[in-house]
């Protein structure tokens, strides 16, 4: 069906109507699926100056020839048929909402004794389905109820009746057991059996509570009329549902028909996380969480009305009451309230904390998860024969010579492993002598790894040009290690990168995500050495001034450093913190000392 088309200029001609629209480019191909009451108001948004300092509205506008528009009755036919558009052409800058899977279900087949099995393939023309279920464990437990309630037949036998009354099929193990009850050698009528599967599909529909009724009504009337073993297996059937149902989150048996979403950002607002609760006969049936990725600048609110129906399309939900943490309106047929209180605001909260979880476990893989391309950047800029998967950068600290350290980092798969972090207090070194000092901690570093036959890393950084590159190759070289261990220097004025015994220093570009792994290295090490400097020069200054009275012991001079850090602070402190702190004793003498300037 061909609808009338728009120039990108006529935007202004479009009908006030309810409608779908969809962007061209010049290739003639959509970019773009939206839904409107208005079609000329929603239109024009995107072509008025609120747009002008958003990137991504401004590529899509620059990229549109035609605007093609179809009318509808109202606006739940727009939100149904952009779905359908959307689903089917999958535009550019629409929303993506991804789960990543293909989640199984149960499928309950057409035929005359129908099977029930779990499967991922979905053809209408072979059942019903339910689910999807998030959890397979979920799933089978399902299924195992239900086995252990009804005697479903497990067989792919075509159980018509001309073939059972010629008598085309003999009972199996399953029979014998106690599993099925025959229906292939016409042992059991198909009305009895139809209304186990009756009884199943309600089981999959989450409606327990209803089919425990049952049972339990079954169970009273079978022992009012004496047949107390029928009545005994129905007391059983209620216990299986029972136990059943107590591992399912029961939240309030008059909460039925209701699903439940909740929306929460990324911190780098590009994209969404909703999870959605679906709730029957005042149980969780079914979770998920979805990520949703944003492709243009799009009202979260809109985003999740959109989400809601995809979602509620994937589980076949017309359960008719839907709550959520952010408001949106309602359509057609289907309440939509953000609750204050009670149990219902409860399930919006417990919704949030999933959607809350989820975000946090994706930015955890997303900041632990081996960067691999950075790390073949690197290995190819600087030629290695291996991945740098573990890489430790050294880097000194004094200021005039004095409490000199170094550190060293290490990044595992291109993050900081901070475990992996060590401190050096440099011991043969007199004075600022910064060569000295590097080839000591490299010494050190890698003897001790020798000594204990630990591993290697895949690269060593060195913070500093020449000087320091060579200094650390001296100490590699009397350890027997070098050429053994890939080795290079940054110096920090023109990010020139040294290698050793080579007078030549590369470049690697400003933008490369190489050169940017190495600065992070460096610009690491160097925090972490000037941390550790400060905390020394600051812990022997205080050690040093307190030494000078007497009285005043180890014990007390640990706790007034770890109190106050600084001879500074100290003297600033009042008499009462330090009566508080130590004793009356001990902080007189320590405030006569203040007074004669001896502190």
């Amino acid at each position: 069906m061909k609808f009338k088309r728009f120039s990108k200029k006529d935007y202004l001609n479009l009908p006030e109507d309810p409608g779908v629209y969809k962007f061209f480019n010049n290739a003639d191909e959509i970019i773009y699926v939206g839904k409107a009451k208005n079609l000329r108001k929603r239109v024009s948004s995107y072509f008025t100056k609120s747009n002008k300092d958003n990137r991504k509205t401004l590529r899509l506008v620059s990229e549109i020839i035609e605007i093609e528009i179809v009318l509808v009755s109202s606006e739940f036919d727009a939100l149904l048929l952009e779905n359908n558009l959307i689903k089917e052409n999958q535009p550019r800058y629409n929303i993506l909402l991804k789960d990543d899977k293909s989640f199984p279900r149960i499928c309950i087949t057409n035929d005359r004794f129908p099977r029930i099995y779990p499967t991922r393939r979905i053809d209408p023309t072979k059942g019903e389905y339910y689910g999807p279920y998030t959890s397979v464990k979920a799933m089978n437990g399902v299924l195992d109820l239900i086995r252990k309630l009804h005697k479903i037949r497990t067989c792919k036998y075509n159980l018509s009746e001309e073939n059972i009354r010629k008598k085309k099929y003999k009972v199996c193990l399953e029979y014998h057991i106690g599993n099925c009850l025959g229906p292939c050698e016409d042992l059991q009528t198909e009305r009895d059996y139809m209304l186990d599967i009756a009884e199943a599909k309600k089981i999959l529909k989450g409606k327990v509570g209803i089919v425990g009724k049952s049972y339990k009504h079954k169970m009273t009337s079978a022992a009012l009329d004496l047949k107390y073993e029928i009545a005994q297996d129905f007391k059983e059937k209620l216990e299986l549902l029972e136990k059943f149902q107590s591992k399912t989150l029961i939240v309030n048996q008059k909460i039925t028909d209701t699903d439940v979403f909740a929306m929460i950002s990324s911190t780098d607002q590009k994209s969404l996380f909703v999870n959605y609760l679906r709730i029957q006969s005042g149980s969780i049936t079914n979770s998920e969480t979805f990520e949703i990725k944003k492709r243009i600048e799009e009202q979260d609110k809109d985003i999740l009305r959109f989400s809601m129906f995809d979602i509620r399309q994937k589980y076949s939900s017309d359960n008719p009451n839907i709550l959520t943490n952010v408001e949106v309106e309602d359509w057609e047929g289907v309440s939509i309230s953000t609750p204050k209180i009670g149990d219902k605001k409860n399930l919006v909260d417990l919704s949030y904390r999933n959607a809350l979880f989820f975000q946090k476990e994706f930015l955890s893989k997303k900041s632990t998860q081996p960067n691999d391309e950075i790390l073949k950047n690197l290995q190819g800029d600087l030629r290695l024969k291996n991945l740098p998967k573990r890489i430790e950068c050294f880097d000194n600290s004094n200021i005039q010579g004095t409490n000199p350290v170094a550190s060293m980092v290490c990044f595992k798969n291109g993050k900081p492993s901070k475990s992996d972090y060590r401190k050096f207090n440099i011991k043969t070194v007199t004075g600022p002598d910064d060569f000295a000092s590097m080839k000591e901690v490299v010494n050190r570093r890698y003897s001790y790894l020798q000594r204990e036959k630990l591993p290697y890393p895949d690269l060593i950084v060195i913070d500093g040009g020449k000087g320091q590159l060579n200094a650390a190759t001296e100490a590699l070289t009397e350890l027997d290690l070098y050429g053994n261990i890939p080795i290079i220097g940054i110096a920090k004025k023109l990010e020139e990168i040294y290698f050793p015994q080579d007078s030549i220093p590369i470049y690697i570009s400003k933008k490369s995500p190489s050169l940017k792994l190495i600065q992070q290295l460096r610009d690491e090490a160097h925090r972490f050495a000037i941390t550790f400097h400060r905390s020394k020069r600051s812990k022997q200054s205080t050690e040093s001034a307190l030494d000078k009275i007497s009285g005043i012991g180890t014990k007390t001079k640990l706790l007034l450093i770890k109190e106050f850090g600084s001879v500074e602070r100290l003297k600033m402190s009042s008499d009462k913190d330090l009566i508080t702190l130590i004793g009356h004793s001990k902080a007189s003498k320590i405030i006569q000392a203040i007074k004669k300037g001896d502190l």
